[in-house]
């Protein structure tokens, strides 16, 4: 069975549709969540290596595995890049990419961008349920698993974009700040 849809010529004129009233600007702010390299758009909160140790163990090995480097997820931690002898997982790499081991810590050239990704997809069983406090603790035990940040570091709005990312001299910036 096939079902056509077509419009009348003038019909739309007739019709008012109302889905709800715009919201004001100040409801579009509390809803918009992009974080920028700069920290533009990072909310209050904090958090530190070891709660993210804990939500990660609860909430992020199975994907990531025991050290953010096995898998079956994308990795978390690794090398500069570089494959080794001692990684996990060579003998995959080996067969698909001899040289480059895919990494967060390796890659991404801004810090922000793994509180805006974790804020947004992360747990994938349940995206956006991580409060601003865990997302923060999470990034902060990333970071940390990269050699990036110090056990007892506490990430916040202020000193997150601070964080200097391995990535960042293989990226181009084309970022620009307000």
């Amino acid at each position: 069975m096939m079902t056509f849809a077509f419009a009348l010529p003038g019909l739309a004129d007739e019709l008012e549709i109302n889905l709800g009233t715009l919201a004001t600007e100040a409801e579009l702010h509390s809803r918009s969540i992009s974080i920028f390299p700069g920290g533009r758009g990072l909310p209050p909160g904090s958090g530190g290596v070891g709660e993210g140790a804990e939500l990660y163990r609860a909430r992020c090995r199975t994907c990531h595995g025991e050290t953010g480097s096995e898998g079956p997820a994308s990795r978390l931690s690794g090398s500069d890049g570089w494959m080794s002898f001692s990684d996990p997982l060579r003998i995959v790499r080996i067969q698909k990419n001899p040289l480059l081991v895919m990494s967060v810590g390796a890659q991404w050239p801004y810090a922000t961008s793994i509180f805006d990704y974790v804020r947004r997809a992360m747990p994938h069983t349940a995206p956006k349920s991580l409060t601003n406090d865990e997302v923060y603790a999470l990034t902060a035990y990333i970071l940390y698993l990269n050699e990036l940040v110090s056990e007892d570091a506490i990430l916040t709005k202020e000193n997150l974009p601070g964080v200097e990312m391995p990535g960042r001299a293989r990226t181009v910036d084309v970022w620009q700040e307000e």
